[in-house]
């Protein structure tokens, strides 16, 4: 399990005000059910959606770290960047117990070796939906011949 001190907090200030950035692909149906009905412990900041889709200060981030977003939906909190599987891992231990939801997504993604096991199988179905629908992907790494899922 991800040690995650949530204690231990600094005081918000300018450069922290957006507590817990979790960064996804807004036209993906799935991953904007999923994150708008996670909820975070009040312990661990506000939780802000950023449209993957939307040019933004943390997406230029992500470009210069090299993730595909595509691939993976990344959480930054506290300056720490988690993506894919290690995302939804530590999302699901920042959690609320609250909802049948959130308590199933608590059970399932706690176990890293699950959330790794488990996350691959769910980002296949995502893009097998994704080119069902005709999405385009955003492709923030610029990858020639890679629009489309």
């Amino acid at each position: 399990m991800t040690d995650i001190d949530l204690t231990n907090r600094p005081e918000k200030s300018s450069a922290n005000q957006a507590g817990v950035l979790l960064v996804y692909d807004k036209q993906c149906p799935l991953c904007d059910n999923y994150c708008q009905l996670v909820r975070v412990r009040e312990s661990a900041g506000e939780l802000v959606l950023v449209d993957a889709r939307e040019n933004s200060a943390v997406m230029q981030e992500i470009t210069a770290a090299g993730l595909d977003i595509d691939q993976g939906m990344v959480l930054k909190m506290r300056g720490q960047i988690y993506y894919g599987a290690e995302a939804m891992h530590v999302l699901s231990l920042l959690s609320t117990r609250s909802g049948i939801f959130n308590r199933i997504n608590f059970q399932v993604f706690r176990s890293r070796w699950l959330s790794r096991v488990l996350y691959p199988i769910f980002r296949t179905f995502r893009n097998l939906f994704l080119k069902a629908r005709g999405v385009t992907k955003i492709n923030n790494l610029d990858l020639p011949a890679n629009d489309r899922f």
